[in-house]
């Protein structure tokens, strides 16, 4: 149980965090969500282990795509796009707001409370490398 518990904890650290805390300051590992001391060739474009595993879940993926593409959804529009429960988007968009990778505003339409996410600059570029290294993945594929 002691080790569910780190694993748990390790993934809901920043990648920079998470390095602080194995002791990883020789920086074994510079791709988000590699594992440290992993398989060789972990942090090389392509190698399955190097995904940034904050984006990779489906759910998390589906959020930063639909927030790629529109400048913000409402709490709302998300859950109908992506066809989940209201606990589900709450839990995962609030993994991806604490690693910078959605912002998230509150407000009122009248007395309707209104919740908006956007992706920022981070998720933007998280996305980017993440769908970079899919290519590379695919690409690496299609090679042998």
């Amino acid at each position: 149980m002691a080790r569910r518990n780190t694993v748990r904890k390790a993934e809901a650290m920043s990648p920079a965090d998470a390095a602080g805390e194995r002791g990883d300051a020789e920086g074994l590992s510079t791709v988000p969500g590699a594992i440290a001391g992993g398989p060789a060739g972990a942090d090389r474009p392509g190698s399955p282990v190097a995904l940034d595993r904050l984006i990779h879940e489906r759910v998390r993926l589906g959020i930063v795509s639909a927030l790629a593409v529109h400048d913000a959804l409402s709490f709302n529009e998300l859950k109908a796009t992506l066809g989940i429960t209201d606990g589900n988007l709450s839990v995962h968009a609030r993994k991806l707001e604490d690693a910078g990778y959605i912002a998230c505003s509150k407000s009122f339409e009248g007395r309707i409370p209104r919740t908006e996410y956007r992706l920022t600059d981070a998720g933007r570029n998280a996305l980017t490398r993440y769908v970079d290294h899919m290519a590379a993945l695919i690409e690496s594929l299609k090679e042998r």
